[in-house]
């Protein structure tokens, strides 16, 4: 499941003791996965090779260090809804007890005024008690701006924490919520949370050797928080909650469904088993997400038509029963594979994701994903939109951030300019109008006439507009804040049906104008 070189780079790290390296993991579980990913965060020795950016629409918002800034991020981020991205760091921060390289942070990304974007560290875990290590674990956010998050490690009990920030002046605190003894309330927590409208935390933990996972609840209580298994078993990804308080959550072999039964507990039922590689996905990992008709939407890791990995939907009928359809398979390479979070839903029904390895370039180290709506009857149809290669990010382990402006933010937990990860953007191409125009027309023969085209919206300064008489281009233009000009005295007389050309870029979608008739008169 891992490129070579990560393959080589773990093994030239042996000797270095891990945290992650827990005895029962094999080679065939997510967690053995996780751990793989571990190791090759801690050694940072990734082959990465410097070359040009792809053609795809994407940017680097942030390159980590590893350092006090936090780095090697496998969590996705969460908006403010002001511009402003929360999310966190597996490492990096200060240097700690538990791990040399810093046991991870808590951060801010905000825009800094001049076109750029500036992160701020909102909390640095030293291990003990305060936990360590936020590992898959993105944050989450409440109305009063309060985050809410978990940490994999250290506590109380060295397994693991549920934590909140909250604003203090300039600055934020930290508090303990809760930290897992591993003594049948679970251990180790690799996901994010979700809260009820009572104000309810919701989560679930890995488990370790001690013990398994668990779903669990805690409860505000005053000043404390009780904790309550709902759930004893795991490992699971992130959990979904619909609007009657039924939580949704993904495990390596099922979907669950968990309902209050109305007398303190919950019944569980199980939406669907994978069946694996190749008519049904395996090993879910990433938390599912609701349409608006109801249907779930979710990805799997590996199993599919080319054990890959695939994105599926799941569609309530009658009975409370739920039909499976696999949207898309992935076939390894340059489609992506191996897509570890889950999706997010665009107004039109598309689908965005990320997958850990694959890609266009031939470093296959992951792609952001975008599956089109099908029109109709027919199928979902994949496009690449962004794949990373080293220096623009390796290895996007969350579900990509989208604003309402259709652009996508995520993380990466390796690569950028110093191999710690970076934050990125995923702008989709905009789409283009060109109108043209002629002065004077009609002309006489020899008369220098101008044809004006204009870009909406404008594309970048510098680039080329052809002018068209049928496939013969009669010449080209600048743009300049949209517009190009082009002037010429050599059109025959009579008339001619010219047309502007606008070529399109990685940002921009080409578009050709409307058609001008040019009458040219006989000279008097």
């Amino acid at each position: 499941m891992r490129s070579s070189q990560a393959n080589d780079a773990a093994n030239s790290c042996l000797h270095i003791p891990l945290v992650w390296r827990r005895s029962g993991w094999t080679k065939q579980t997510p967690a053995a996965i996780r751990g793989a990913l571990a190791f090759a965060m801690l050694c940072a020795v990734l082959l990465i090779a410097s070359r040009p950016a792809s053609a795809q629409v994407g940017n680097t918002l942030y390159n980590f260090t590893g350092g006090s800034d936090g780095g090697y991020s496998s969590a996705s981020l969460i908006s403010d809804g002001a511009g402003n991205f929360y999310g966190t760091t597996t490492l990096g921060g200060l240097p700690c007890p538990s791990n040399s390289r810093g046991c991870g942070t808590v951060f801010e990304l905000s825009p800094d005024g001049d076109g750029g974007w500036k992160e701020t560290v909102l909390y640095t875990f030293t291990g003990a008690p305060d936990g360590a290590l936020p590992y898959f674990a993105p944050v989450m956010i409440d109305k009063a701006g309060n985050l809410f998050g978990t940490t994999s490690e250290g506590g109380a009990f060295f397994r693991g924490t549920v934590f909140e920030l909250s604003p203090a002046g300039s600055g934020w605190t930290e508090t303990v919520l809760y930290s897992f003894t591993g003594q049948g309330d679970g251990a180790r927590p690799n996901t994010g949370l979700i809260m009820d409208q009572a104000g309810n935390l919701y989560g679930a933990t890995e488990g370790d050797n001690n013990g398994p996972g668990s779903i669990f609840e805690l409860s505000p209580s005053g000043a404390d928080w009780t904790e309550t298994v709902l759930y004893p078993s795991g490992p699971f990804g992130g959990l979904t909650m619909d609007a009657a308080g039924n939580i949704y959550a993904t495990g390596l072999t099922v979907v669950l469904e968990l309902s209050p039964n109305g007398s303190g507990g919950w019944n569980t039922t199980v939406l669907h088993t994978f069946t694996g590689y190749p008519q049904d996905g395996m090993n879910a990992q990433g938390t599912l997400v609701f349409d608006q008709g109801g249907n779930l939407f979710g990805t799997t890791y590996s199993g599919g038509a080319k054990n890959n990995g695939t994105v599926y939907k799941l569609k309530p009928g009658q009975n409370g029963k739920w039909t499976e359809d696999i949207l898309y398979s992935f076939k390894s390479g340059k489609d992506g594979q191996q897509p570890w979070a889950g999706v997010v839903l665009d107004a039109a029904g598309n689908i965005y994701g990320t997958t850990a390895l694959g890609g266009a370039l031939k470093k296959h180290q992951g792609t952001v994903f975008e599956l089109l709506a099908p029109v109709g009857a027919g199928d979902y149809q994949e496009k690449v939109l962004y794949s990373f290669h080293g220096p623009n990010g390796t290895n996007p382990y969350g579900i990509p951030a989208l604003d309402s402006a259709g652009n996508l933010y995520g993380t990466t937990a390796l690569g950028g300019t110093s191999n710690s990860g970076v934050v990125f953007e995923v702008t989709p191409a905009v789409a283009t109008a060109a109108t043209l125009t002629s002065s004077p027309n009609p002309s006489t023969y020899g008369q220098p006439v101008t044809f004006t085209a204009v870009v909406t919206p404008a594309p970048p300064n510098g680039e080329t507009i052809s002018f068209k008489k049928g496939k013969t281009v009669l010449g080209t233009g600048s743009l300049s804040g949209g517009t190009a000009t082009f002037v010429t005295s050599a059109l025959p007389r009579g008339g001619s049906r010219i047309a502007a050309v606008y070529g399109g870029d990685p940002r921009f979608y080409g578009s050709t104008s409307n058609t001008v008739k040019q009458v040219v008169k006989k000279a008097n």
